[in-house]
C-alpha cells in the first residue's frame, strides 16, 4: 500500500483512542462502526453469523457498534425480507445473542431503528433492480417521494394522524425492546429519505397541519419519537439520531440551505432528548456551508451543543457510490478526521466499509500499521466475514 499522506498519523492517533461518554454510556475510544445494511438475516432473523460478524469488530477494538438498520414493528417499515427486524420472539432472540456476543468481547452496541416510509430502492444495474418498490401498505407524510428522477405525484395517501401515532409508537416499542435486551442505546435512522426524514424534508412533506409547514412542525414527528423513547426507557439511555442532507433518491438534496435552517431543524430534537447526532455525508471532509471549513457534523455541534459523529468515506479514497459500481477503495489518510477530533469540531468518527475489509481496523491504526490495511472491494458485500 502507498502510505503517502499517512506517515505521521500514528504520532497523534491517540485523539481517536481517548474515552468518551454519551449520556450514561462510557466508550473506550472515539471510533464507531457505522451502520451498514448487509441483508444476511433470512426472514428478518439475525443468526449466529450476524453475531460473529459484530463480535469480530468488537474484538477488533471499535468503541461502539451501530448495527445495520433494523425494521421497527410496523407493516410498512420493511422493503427487504433479508434485513433484520427488531420485533418478534425469533428476531429478538437472535438480537439477544448478538448483544451478548459483543458484550462478551468487551464491546458496546446499539441497534439502528428503521422505517423506509415511501422510499424506493434505487435502480442500479447489476446491484438493485425494480423489485421491492413501494407497496400500498407503505406510508409517508404526504404520499410523495420527491427528489431527482422520482415521482412527484402522490404514490399513497398522506398519513393520517392515527397512522402517525402508530409509527411513532412502533419506534418506541422497538427502543424498549433494545433497552430490555441490554443494548447500550439506540439510533434512529432519520436520514437518506426514509420516513422520519420524509417529515423533515420540505420536498416530501407538504402537509398543512401540525406536522407540516414550518421547520418546527416538520420536526414534530421526530421529536415525538425521541421524547417517547426517553419516557419509556431511562433518563440516561443514549438516543442517537442520524441526519443527512442527501437522500438516496437525490444526492443533491438539501434539508437545510444555511446554518439558520439547520438550527431550526435540530433544536426541537435536542429539546426532546437526542444525546448525539450521527451526521451522514458522502465525503466527510467537505465543508457544509460557504465561509466555513466545518462539515455537517461540525455545524450541528456548533449550533446544538450536542455531541456529534462524522461519517462518510473516512479512511478510504472512494465514496460509497463508486464502490457500488465496482471500484476498489484504497486506504487513505485519516489526518483530516483526527484534526477534527483535536479541534473538538466532532466527538466520534464513524468508519463503515473500512471495517468490512478490516475487522481489526482500530488495532492496526492504533499501532500505525497503515501498510497492513486491506482495500475495500465490492465483492466483500457477498459475504459476512
Amino acid at each position: 500500500m502507498d502510505t503517502t499522506g499517512l506517515t505521521g498519523v500514528a504520532r497523534h492517533a491517540e485523539a481517536l483512542f481517548t474515552p468518551f461518554r454519551i449520556a450514561g454510556l462510557s466508550l473506550e475510544n472515539r471510533l464507531v462502526m457505522a451502520p451498514m445494511t448487509r441483508c444476511f438475516s433470512p426472514g428478518g432473523v439475525p443468526g449466529a453469523d450476524v453475531a460473529a460478524y459484530y463480535r469480530r469488530r468488537a474484538e477488533g477494538g471499535v468503541g461502539l457498534i451501530i448495527t445495520e438498520g433494523t425494521w421497527i414493528p410496523h407493516a410498512g417499515a420493511s422493503n427487504d425480507e433479508n434485513v433484520p427486524r427488531f420485533y418478534g420472539e425469533d428476531a429478538l432472540a437472535g438480537w439477544k445473542k448478538v448483544v451478548d456476543a459483543v458484550h462478551a468481547a468487551g464491546g458496546r452496541i446499539m441497534p439502528q431503528l428503521w422505517h423506509v416510509g415511501l422510499q424506493i430502492k434505487p435502480v442500479i444495474e447489476g446491484i438493485y433492480d425494480a423489485k421491492g418498490m413501494v407497496e400500498p401498505r407503505h406510508v409517508g407524510p404526504s404520499g410523495i417521494v420527491g427528489g431527482i428522477g422520482t415521482p412527484l405525484a402522490p404514490m399513497a395517501p398522506p398519513m393520517t394522524k392515527v397512522q402517525i401515532d402508530e409509527v411513532r409508537e412502533a419506534y418506541v416499542s422497538a427502543a424498549v425492546s433494545a433497552f430490555q435486551l441490554g443494548f447500550d442505546g439506540v439510533e434512529l435512522h432519520a436520514a437518506h429519505g426514509y420516513v422520519i426524514d420524509q417529515f423533515l424534508w420540505e420536498a416530501t412533506n407538504r402537509r398543512t397541519d401540525d406536522y407540516g409547514g414550518s421547520f418546527a412542525n416538520r420536526s414534530r414527528f421526530a421529536a415525538g419519537i425521541v421524547a417517547g423513547i426517553r419516557r419509556a426507557t431511562a433518563p440516561d439511555f443514549p438516543i442517537l439520531f442520524r441526519i443527512s442532507q442527501w437522500k438516496a433518491q437525490d444526492y443533491t438534496a438539501r434539508l437545510a440551505q444555511n446554518p439558520q435552517e439547520l438550527e431550526a431543524v435540530i433544536s426541537p430534537l435536542v429539546e426532546a432528548g437526542v444525546d448525539l447526532f450521527d451526521c451522514s455525508t458522502r465525503r466527510f471532509g467537505e465543508p457544509e456551508f460557504a465561509g466555513s471549513d466545518l462539515n455537517l457534523a461540525g455545524w450541528v455541534k456548533k449550533l446544538s451543543g450536542v455531541p456529534v459523529m462524522t461519517v462518510g468515506s473516512v479512511g478510504l479514497d472512494r465514496e460509497m457510490l463508486d464502490t457500488l459500481f465496482g471500484e476498489t477503495a484504497a486506504p487513505a489518510s485519516i489526518d483530516q478526521a483526527l484534526a477534527m477530533l483535536e479541534r473538538h469540531d466532532v466527538d466520534l468518527i464513524g468508519v463503515g466499509r473500512g471495517l468490512i475489509s478490516n475487522p481489526d481496523w482500530a488495532h492496526k491504526v492504533r499501532k500505525g500499521q497503515f501498510d497492513r490495511l486491506s482495500p475495500y472491494v465490492p465483492a466483500l458485500l457477498e459475504t459476512l466475514e
